[in-house]
């Protein structure tokens, strides 16, 4: 069979290729017989999987089979074979929302808001059994659709349940949305998913992450610096909105912004989080 072809799966036809990472490869695929479900696939090669990204996978596979919420992508069941690994889960027609954010440049503080509200959902439930995502991107995050997005937190590989222990910890996720408590290789814990809340909100508003840069070094320096990070002036966002990111954006995880203010905060006001059907309304405004 050619490589590039789909692996045969039991009871699904595998189509278009999603997306690709380093030990993963996504399908669209449809359940054969008569329900013609269509299902995400999730193809990880045995060949390339180390110790850690077994651990990672394990980790994975045991976190989504036990959270079932409207805003977490849903693992339907998973198989496997001599070379593959599957994870079947819901499937996601509206891409991730770095392709969301990227077409659009910049998404309006409405828009935005709603997203972050289902985000912020699935992260209190999430923080309710301990247990902590730690690779909080926008590649991370699906839409159900795209005439009616609904936002699905995907992508578990790096998730943990946190424990006290001080133990020495792994560098996990992506350094663009980093906190720098990862970055200079300290101790980590919860709290770094909420610096990622804060450089993905600052993204979906003004077009790029805070601190966008060429070269990881780059990067580093500017996350190791002390300078206080600068909200540009336009677009204009309300106070809350603003007041939120710099809450969020604190580089020393003491004096950031904590989950329960976080989840209580009036721009997140989780009490109001609006229905699919208003959220429908809002996007085609």
């Amino acid at each position: 069979m050619a490589s590039w072809a789909p692996p045969r799966l039991n009871d699904f036809i595998l189509t278009d290729k999603l997306g690709s990472g380093t030990y993963a490869t996504v399908y669209k695929a449809y359940r054969k017989h008569n329900t013609r479900e269509v299902v995400a696939i999730k193809c990880v090669s045995k060949k390339s999987l180390n110790k850690a990204s077994v651990e990672n996978l394990l980790t994975e596979i045991e976190i989504l089979k036990t959270v079932r919420h409207p805003h977490i992508l849903e693992l339907k069941d998973f198989q496997w074979d001599r070379d593959n690994i599957f994870l079947i889960t819901e499937y996601c027609a509206g891409g991730d929302l770095s392709r969301f954010i990227r077409t659009r440049r910049i998404l309006p503080e409405k828009v935005t808001k709603l997203f972050l509200q289902q985000l912020a959902s699935a992260l209190k439930f999430l923080y309710e059994k301990n247990i902590s995502h730690l690779d909080l991107k926008p590649q991370n995050i699906l839409l159900s659709s795209l005439d009616r997005p609904h936002l699905k937190l995907a992508d578990f590989g790096f998730a943990q349940h946190m424990t006290c222990q001080d133990e020495p910890q792994s560098l996990r996720g992506s350094p663009l949305y980093m906190a720098p408590e990862m970055v200079c290789s300290k101790h980590y814990d919860a709290r770094v998913d909420l610096w990622s809340v804060g450089v993905i909100l600052y993204e979906a508003l003004f077009g790029r992450a805070p601190f966008a840069s060429r070269s990881f070094s780059e990067l580093e320096e500017k996350i190791r610096s002390n300078q206080s990070i600068e909200l540009p002036t336009r677009p204009r966002v309300s106070p809350e909105c603003r007041d939120l990111i710099q809450r969020l954006l604190v580089r020393d995880p003491d004096l950031r912004i904590s989950f329960p203010d976080f989840f209580n905060h009036p721009f997140v006001d989780l009490e109001h989080m609006p229905c699919a059907e208003s959220l429908q309304k809002a996007v085609s405004i």
